[in-house]
């Protein structure tokens, strides 16, 4: 919420609680009661400007929900599924070439199948079969080149899931605090109602000034407004969850359980060593270097020449006696063909060499980034509740009773109470970007922070 919604809010609640103040000292309470609660849900459901009921229910914890991403999320599955496929390679790559099998039929005096195949001395049927027998250790290197293809391709697969899981935990902190504050706004929506009516009563017995009806009924206005982009964005944070929940989108309403603060207990020594070994982009590109280690390798071998045996079996049909031929071939390689290959295998190593230390110094930089904001944001974090919020609160219900007794103006009272409320919005929106942080830390380190 930005510094203008803030405000227009603040003048709203400001003319709510002047004038209950006024009034009587329970509905103050409630007032004050409600300003201190705006995570809490309404007593009765509340309805949004075009009377469509809010969400309400019982609040979904937020690992029941990564769960049902890892199981339901398709982005996830078929990221799981190429890996899997992957795993099938390299028994392909270590087999040996199809065999050929081979039926020769020669005939003599016509060109019609089996013609003169009794009546010449060579005319034959021949049966056969032959196989191509690579260089030894070239089977195994094109194995172990899948390998670390189907490998790279798993560790793909653990990034796939971490965004979706990090995208998931954005969407619900953004959707927890549009919920908390919806509440909020929701409430003084209820009560400036009534209130207006006791401004306008006051008004006509000369106890008011015509500028605070005004201002009442104006607040009202931009609260409803407040309450229409709330809903607005509270439904469009609902499709997006949906969406990677893979839900259908006419299904129920997700509520999110309110937020609190979770305190980082690791140090950014920690952070790094443990994004250095399990950061799944990282762990990729390091198989993709082995990888191509292993092309290097088998580019050296394919200097090698490789083998093909056959056997035939040739039988005739006159006196003469059956034939036998056995075969061994060696296939010679194109030494300029294969050099070319070798050139392009060193520099594709060096390349995903170069590939890795970038990924590596992006990722590592992008983990420092966030552990100075989460650090950051938790001193913050401790400011407002040790000393801006108590100290705005005291200030404004001080102002209060002095206004109260006529011993303080109207804009210096304004002012405090606009320092209570912006103080609660920004504690709130400080503490939904600090878990924000956190989940991007997750996913930069590849683990699960404590």
């Amino acid at each position: 919420m930005n510094l203008a919604h803030q405000h227009r809010l603040a003048c709203g609640a400001f003319c709510i609680l002047i004038a209950l103040a006024l009034l009587s000292g329970p509905i103050l309470s409630a007032v004050r009661a409600n300003a201190q609660t705006a995570s809490n849900l309404q007593q009765q459901p509340p309805t949004t400007a075009e009377g469509e009921p809010h969400p309400t229910g019982l609040p979904t914890p937020l690992h029941d929900l990564v769960e049902e991403a890892e199981r339901s999320n398709p982005e996830i599955a078929a990221s799981l599924h190429a890996w899997k496929a992957g795993t099938n390679v390299p028994k392909q790559a270590s087999a040996l070439p199809e065999t050929e099998v081979t039926v020769q039929q020669f005939s003599v005096g016509s060109p019609r199948p089996f013609a003169g195949f009794s009546n010449s001395d060579f005319a034959y049927i021949g049966f056969g079969a032959s196989q191509d027998l690579p260089y030894p250790g070239k089977r195994r290197l094109r194995s172990q080149v899948a390998e670390r293809e189907a490998d790279s391709l798993q560790e793909q697969t653990n990034a796939v899931r971490k965004r979706v899981i990090e995208s998931l935990k954005q969407v619900y902190f953004r959707l927890a605090y549009i919920q908390q504050t919806l509440g909020t706004l929701e409430s003084n929506d209820q009560l400036l109602n009534q209130v207006q009516q006791v401004v306008e009563n006051r008004y006509r017995v000369g106890q008011g000034s015509q500028q605070d009806v005004l201002k009442a009924q104006l607040q009202h206005t931009k609260i409803l407004q407040e309450i229409a982009h709330h809903h607005q964005e509270d439904g469009q944070l609902e499709a997006q969850l949906k969406q990677i929940l893979n839900r259908p989108q006419e299904s129920p309403d997700i509520v999110a359980e309110p937020l609190v603060a979770t305190p980082l207990r690791l140090s950014a020594a920690e952070l790094l060593q443990r994004t250095r070994e399990t950061n799944p982009d990282v762990r990729a590109r390091t198989e993709m270097v082995r990888g191509q280690e292993t092309r290097v390798e088998l580019a050296h071998k394919e200097f090698r020449p490789d083998f093909s045996v056959g056997y035939m079996y040739e039988h005739t049909g006159s006196q003469a006696r059956d034939y036998y031929m056995a075969t061994f071939s060696v296939r010679l390689p194109n030494r300029s063909r294969q050099s070319a290959a070798l050139a392009e295998a060193l520099e594709n190593q060096e390349r995903t060499k170069q590939e890795l230390q970038s990924e590596v110094q992006r990722t590592l930089s992008e983990v420092q980034q966030q552990y100075v904001m989460v650090k950051a944001s938790e001193e913050r974090l401790k400011i407002y509740n040790e000393g801006l919020i108590p100290q705005s609160d005291a200030t404004f219900h001080a102002g209060l009773a002095a206004y109260q007794a006529n011993r303080q103006d109207f804009e210096t009272l304004l002012s405090s109470f606009l320092d209570v409320l912006n103080l609660d919005l920004e504690y709130r929106s400080e503490v939904a970007e600090h878990e924000s942080a956190l989940a991007r830390l997750e996913r930069l380190t590849g683990v699960t922070l404590p």
